[in-house]
């Protein structure tokens, strides 16, 4: 007699439950400790090999709890030292094809590409029904950030923006303080940065004429992908990328996701309605201004202007800052107790006092100092993340064993509309550098002037140039 699975699976229950005295023994108890069952691991493929994927492959594989099954690279150089750990995992150079010929063999992906590759790839991972680590910022474009929010939905996959700060144990106290009125109804929120510390405001090599024979180990055309065609030169990659606005998304597109986070959900802001901006000057010669247009500004200051909730605040100011440049200090608040970390900071300025803390919320202070000495505080109300920042790729992992609706830090309903808030500064830059010529000699500069945003239609209303810089137009066949 034959007994099908299931039926076996009854029989074996019934006659464990039947023997007195028999004690069922769980399957991690049977393997011994650690012991992970294969049924139980996730199944993951990474595009994108080297930098950032360093961090956020090992976390989720960490230490084979879970499994990395498929590995994708432009760059044979930046896989190589994964292509060793994962011997027996297939590795290919366009994403296509691994999910063409991959895609039954993984349940999840994590893309650690440079900005202007991450929408394509997360959507066709969504596509396929896979659940998606992607990292920050979250898209390119802001047009890229609203459809990659929808999908995630529509396609009911689990998801995460790689803003291991949003996993910390400080950004779920900050928040709840906020909200809990600890420093009364909030106005203004400053946030800093010392980024970029790669070059910008420099000419490039496409605008000086120059170029460099391609490594052998590179398919140049796969890494440029969506971005407009130029030639090969090593000061595109790795990493320096993130100061060229075809690739990458700036010093704001790089640490606005970790600053701009902590409040922008602690006061659950929704879209701006309005932003300005100024960036650093650079100089060719003596009075001879340089305007290199295809890179990002030294520094920069940006100004948005979100609708508040509270009926004490009109409306709630925030300015990033970039490039060294600070915010200024309110008075009695001693300059050393702000600007604590090198990295960067936050600052809450509310009706009854004012937070400040650092990359990720980390280290949270109130001021005056004398107010709120020994004063008892609510304690977190969302539930912390076991290995708190260094625990985020995991909380992703383990959420989609669950499967989507399981909660997670950073989903994309939390990251689509941060990163749109995100690169509206880098819209309102772009606008504020665009020039045209006087008979004179001199520019004309359009775009120096306050923005008004229109969040649901995705519009600027009052200079229409700036719109070209909601959604961009990919080279070639990639679409989303």
């Amino acid at each position: 007699m034959k007994f099908s699975s299931l039926s076996r699976r009854k029989f074996l229950q019934g006659s464990a439950l039947a023997a007195a005295g028999f004690t069922i023994v769980p399957r991690h108890v049977l393997g011994g400790p650690g012991f992970v069952a294969p049924s139980d691991k996730l199944n993951m493929a990474a595009v994108g090999c080297g930098g950032k994927a360093n961090v956020n492959i090992r976390l989720a594989y960490n230490n084979g709890s879970d499994n990395i099954v498929a590995l994708c690279d432009v760059d044979d150089r930046q896989a190589r030292k994964y292509r060793a750990q994962f011997a027996q995992a297939p590795y290919f150079k366009d994403y296509r094809e691994l999910f063409d010929k991959e895609a039954k063999n993984f349940d999840a992906v994590i893309i650690s590409t440079p900005d202007h590759m991450h929408a394509p790839i997360a959507m066709a991972a969504m596509q396929l029904g896979k659940h998606v680590y992607c990292e920050k910022p979250l898209t390119h474009d802001i047009y890229e950030a609203r459809m990659l929010t929808e999908a995630a939905r529509n396609y009911k996959v689990v998801t995460q923006m790689g803003n291991q700060g949003s996993s910390g144990d400080d950004t779920r106290k900050i928040e709840t303080w906020i909200q809990k009125g600890v420093i009364g109804p909030v106005h203004t929120v400053n946030c800093w940065t010392n980024r970029p510390v790669w070059p910008q405001g420099v000419r490039s090599p496409k605008d000086k004429g120059e170029s460099q024979p391609v490594p052998s180990e590179v398919d140049w055309e796969l890494w440029l992908g969506t971005a407009p065609f130029r030639k090969y030169h090593e000061a595109y990659m790795p990493t320096r990328w993130r100061g060229y606005w075809d690739f990458g998304t700036g010093a704001l597109g790089d640490m606005g996701c970790h600053f701009m986070d902590v409040p922008f959900r602690a006061l659950k802001l929704k879209y701006p309605t309005s932003v300005e901006c100024s960036v650093g000057s650079v100089y060719a010669d003596f009075f001879k201004e340089a305007f290199y247009d295809d890179v990002c500004p030294p520094s920069s200051a940006i100004h948005l202007t979100f609708p508040s909730d509270n009926r004490k605040v009109k409306e709630i100011r925030f300015s990033w800052y970039d490039g060294g440049i600070r915010p200024q200090v309110p008075e009695g608040i001693p300059y050393e107790k702000v600007f604590t970390s090198i990295d960067g900071g936050m600052m809450f300025i509310g009706s009854k006092g004012i937070l400040v803390a650092e990359l990720f919320g980390n280290n949270p202070r109130l001021f005056p100092e004398e107010k709120f000495d020994g004063k008892k505080l609510p304690g977190p109300e969302k539930p912390l993340v076991e290995g708190k920042t260094e625990g985020h790729q995991q909380q992703w992992v383990k959420a989609c064993k669950q499967g989507y609706g399981a909660y997670t830090s950073s989903s994309f309903e939390e990251a689509g509309p941060l990163t749109e808030t995100v690169l509206m500064g880098n819209l309102a830059t772009r606008s504020y550098m665009h020039r045209e010529a006087r008979a004179d000699g001199g520019y004309n500069f359009p775009g120096r002037k306050k923005l008004f945003w229109d969040g649901a239609s995705m519009k600027i209303t009052n200079f229409d140039y700036a719109n070209q810089f909601v959604k961009r137009q990919y080279r070639g066949n990639y679409s989303l």
